[in-house]
């Protein structure tokens, strides 16, 4: 069930003042001016399952490409950028790629690059034996994306309630991933749902334990997106290379698993992230190519009703995911590249 009537309204107004200052400074200024040929502006987020993404820059100049990169902190901080229409693509959570869309950008859905990367995790110190061990804990989440609406849903189909404040079954606190893990050593809270690597690594050192993969509800296993924008999608000859650039990073990944786990490890990571981690956090994470319009509607389903997103169930409803979620271009580049066979069993 969802926060107290009055939370509720007290968010859509917040929502609304965060949202109308991106939409203002859109209307009144020019969009930034276009990359240089063969340039595309990436928008991406640091975490053990986007390895492919960040490959993309390493191999582009071979389909003709260079890829400038921005990283940020979670997918809601992507939408004001992708408003005023400074990223050619985009990586980011279902729920990012689906706020952006109900916000306005003009951004479509061309394929699925990651599965699974969820956890709720709980103190090491607590005997746990599922989601209705959380009654009467502080839980810690981001607030926005797709952590948020796993839990929340999980949280809903046990029937708990929650609020930001102490009187309900869960006590929610808002917390940014880097900062959960160190929370719970401290035990100034009691559980989290949690990303990956920042999951494994708390389970690995004895921080915490799994009490579920969060996966079994509407909103399912959550899937990460590639977002085109749609003057990309206007030049054929340049979304072509964009999309066999990412089939080619994810079939060298699967057919190389070494050299993904170094490059994540030692590159992404600066060698923080041990090869234990890493193999600990795939067991919850796989490379795809894939995502539906089914997928993504779900969802949607699962946001409106536990009335999450910073836009979502308030002042605006998505469009239905049918009509900006693809899923051609993605399987021609497959078939240019000869990598149209199903992912193996393992990272499936």
């Amino acid at each position: 069930m969802s926060a107290p009537f009055h939370l509720r309204l007290v968010r859509p107004a917040l929502a609304l003042a965060a949202w109308l200052l991106p939409v203002h400074l859109r209307a009144q200024s020019p969009e930034p001016p276009p990359a240089e040929p063969g340039v595309v502006r990436l928008g991406n987020l640091k975490f053990v399952h986007y390895g492919t993404i960040f490959y993309m820059k390493e191999i582009a100049p071979r389909h003709g490409l260079k890829i400038s990169e921005t990283i940020f902190a979670k997918s809601g901080d992507l939408i004001p950028a992708l408003l005023k229409g400074e990223f050619d693509l985009v990586a980011s959570s279902a729920e990012g790629a689906i706020e952006a869309r109900a916000a306005g950008a003009p951004v479509q859905v061309v394929a699925g690059f990651a599965r699974g990367g969820a956890r709720i995790i709980g103190r090491s110190d607590i005997e746990w034996k599922g989601v209705p061990d959380l009654r009467g804990r502080r839980v810690a989440v981001p607030r926005g994306g797709t952590h948020e609406v796993l839990l929340l849903a999980e949280l809903s189909r046990h029937k708990l309630r929650w609020s930001t404040a102490p009187g309900q079954d869960v006590l929610l606190v808002y917390m940014q991933y880097s900062t959960m893990n160190a929370a719970l050593e401290r035990r100034e809270i009691d559980a989290t749902c949690q990303s990956e690597p920042q999951a494994s690594q708390a389970i690995s050192k004895g921080v915490a334990r799994e009490i579920i993969k969060p996966y079994g509800t509407e909103a399912g296993e959550p899937t990460r997106v590639l977002l085109m924008h749609e003057r990309v999608l206007a030049d054929p000859g340049l979304a072509a290379k964009v999309m066999r650039c990412f089939v080619d990073a994810t079939r060298t990944f699967v057919e190389q698993p070494a050299l993904a786990e170094e490059y994540i490890c030692d590159r992404l990571f600066d060698g923080k992230l041990s090869r234990a981690d890493y193999r600990l956090a795939f067991t919850n994470a796989r490379f795809t190519y894939e995502v539906s319009p089914d997928e993504i509607q779900g969802v949607i389903n699962a946001m409106l009703q536990n009335n999450l997103g910073t836009i979502i169930g308030y002042y605006t409803r998505p469009p239905p995911a049918a009509g900006w979620v693809r899923t051609d271009l993605v399987s021609e580049a497959r078939r240019a590249l000869k990598s149209d066979a199903p992912l193996p069993a393992a990272v499936r």
